[in-house]
C-alpha cells in the first residue's frame, strides 16, 4: 500500500510526483486556493505556485480544470468525495 507521503511508483503512462507535489495536487482537487494551500502546508504562496506550475508541466496541461482531470485519469486522487452537507436539508 502506498501512503500519501510516499513517492508514487513511476510508469510510462503516469509521471512520478514528489510527496509535496502529491499533497498540493490533492488540495487543488479539493478546491483550495493557492493561498489556502500555503497556509495549510505552512509554505510560502510562491512555493505553492512553483509546485502548481511544475505539476502542470509534468502532466502537460494548461489550466486547473485539465490538471484536475489528469489527476483523476492518472489516479493520483480519488474521484469519490464526501457528500456535501450544505444542500439545504
Amino acid at each position: 500500500m502506498i501512503r500519501p507521503h510516499q513517492k508514487q511508483p513511476a510508469s510510462p503512462d503516469r509521471p512520478p510526483l514528489t510527496p509535496r507535489q502529491h499533497e498540493v495536487l490533492q488540495l487543488v482537487t479539493e478546491g483550495y486556493t493557492s493561498r489556502e494551500i500555503a497556509h495549510r502546508l505552512k509554505i510560502s504562496l510562491q512555493t505553492v505556485e512553483v509546485h502548481r506550475y511544475n505539476l502542470m508541466q509534468r502532466l502537460n496541461v494548461r489550466n486547473v480544470a485539465q490538471l484536475i482531470r489528469q489527476a483523476l485519469v492518472y489516479r493520483y486522487v480519488s474521484n469519490s468525495y464526501p457528500a456535501n452537507d450544505t444542500d439545504g436539508d
